[in-house]
């Protein structure tokens, strides 16, 4: 990919920029032709880790590996042009040092096209989020409910909602902003300190379960379309492909048992005898 063409991308700058002004529209994404769908619409596609669950059937994300992240986000970037990539780093690849995070988000980056990468940890990743953007890979950072915790935390919980837990959290926001990261995303967090957070810190902040005062928002997109039976509570469904897909699936197989097969004999007509 030439540079001429990467820069026609919302870059890191455009999406700073949104801080305090026009909220950023970011959806998950995980393949070609929804890439296509959403291109025009969204600032920031998110090819993140929920993909294990959400594609391949996983309990959590944890089992996501480095390759599974870079097939999908392949995948995204070719159906897209214009909105700014963002690839989760699957459990297991940053955590262990800068460096190693370093040569796992270089791969991301090299071998997808991606503009960013994107990993949880608020003030315990700081120096990693550093390491990373002073050798040239914008990072998006995650803090609140962090789903790669999930066994140490016990499951998927709100943050916040006691102000015993806001210095700790406050500290993790303040932390990735000065290390360099150009948003951060705050998941399952309760709305007032959401609200808080985004006042005091710089960057941007995309809400996921959090408050309408973000920066911006992030939603999976298939919990969005109603696909997921069972999204979570903050998430509202604008449509409802799900039972609509089903429906489809059941009316086709209908035909396909009573041998209607549409269409069929438009496309290879028969030739008339000589």
């Amino acid at each position: 990919m030439s540079v001429q063409t990467q820069l026609k991308r919302v870059t890191v700058p455009e999406i700073r920029a949104h801080k305090g002004a026009a909220p950023i529209v970011c959806l998950t994404c995980y393949h070609a032709h929804t890439a296509r769908l959403l291109d025009n619409h969204v600032d920031l596609m998110l090819v993140g880790d929920s993909l294990g669950m959400v594609m391949h059937g996983l309990e959590t994300t944890l089992g996501v590996t480095l390759d599974m992240m870079i097939t999908h986000a392949k995948a995204v970037m070719r159906g897209s042009k214009r909105a700014l990539v963002t690839v989760d780093l699957p459990f297991g690849s940053y955590e262990e040092s800068p460096a190693i995070a370093f040569r796992n988000a270089a791969r991301v980056i090299q071998e997808t096209g991606a503009t960013a990468v994107k990993l949880e940890g608020g003030a315990r990743m700081a120096e990693t989020i550093h390491y990373l953007t002073e050798r040239g890979i914008p990072v998006m950072a995650h803090i609140g409910l962090t789903p790669q915790m999930v066994h140490v935390k016990g499951g998927f919980r709100t943050t916040g909602r006691t102000e015993d837990e806001w210095p700790a959290l406050l500290a993790d926001a303040r932390a990735i902003s000065d290390a360099g990261a150009f948003a951060v995303v705050l998941e399952g967090m309760a709305e007032p300190l959401a609200a808080k957070i985004t006042r005091e810190i710089p960057i941007p902040t995309i809400g996921i379960g959090a408050s309408p005062q973000c920066d911006g928002q992030i939603l999976v997109m298939e919990d969005m379309l109603g696909l997921n039976p069972n999204p979570p509570k903050f998430v509202r469904q604008y449509a409802q492909l799900g039972p609509e897909i089903e429906a489809a699936v059941k009316a086709y197989a209908t035909d396909v048992r009573e041998r209607r097969f549409p269409g069929v004999e438009n496309v290879y007509p028969m030739k008339k005898a000589q």
